[in-house]
């Protein structure tokens, strides 16, 4: 089970009432490269509030990309600049993918 971060305390009515003011559930992702391997994560879902900053939120995933994802060959490099343009546009939204699976379970 992923965890969400950012609902808590959150009744399904706020969190609906955020969702229609603009509000998102998005991933940060990030790589890291040890020589010949480099691998690609994405973060734990984060709720994100109408008009609230992510930079606090994915400041850590853009720094491990900058200081770990470089040093694999290709993938280090392409991986590391998809990640950071994923981060520096906010994280990656995947509030359609969370609503449907809320709605199955």
């Amino acid at each position: 089970m992923t965890k969400i971060i950012g609902i808590d305390n959150m009744t399904v009515e706020e969190v609906n009432k955020e969702l229609s003011h603009g509000g998102k559930f998005v991933v940060f992702p990030y790589c890291f490269s040890i020589v010949i391997l480099t691998f690609k994560r994405s973060s734990d879902i984060h709720f994100i509030k109408a008009g609230e900053p992510t930079f606090s939120k994915n400041i850590q995933f853009i720094l491990i990309s900058l200081f770990l994802g470089w040093w694999g060959i290709p993938w280090g490099i392409i991986y590391t600049i998809q990640c950071l343009i994923d981060n520096f546009r906010g994280g990656k939204n995947i509030t359609e993918q969370v609503i449907s699976a809320l709605r199955e379970s």
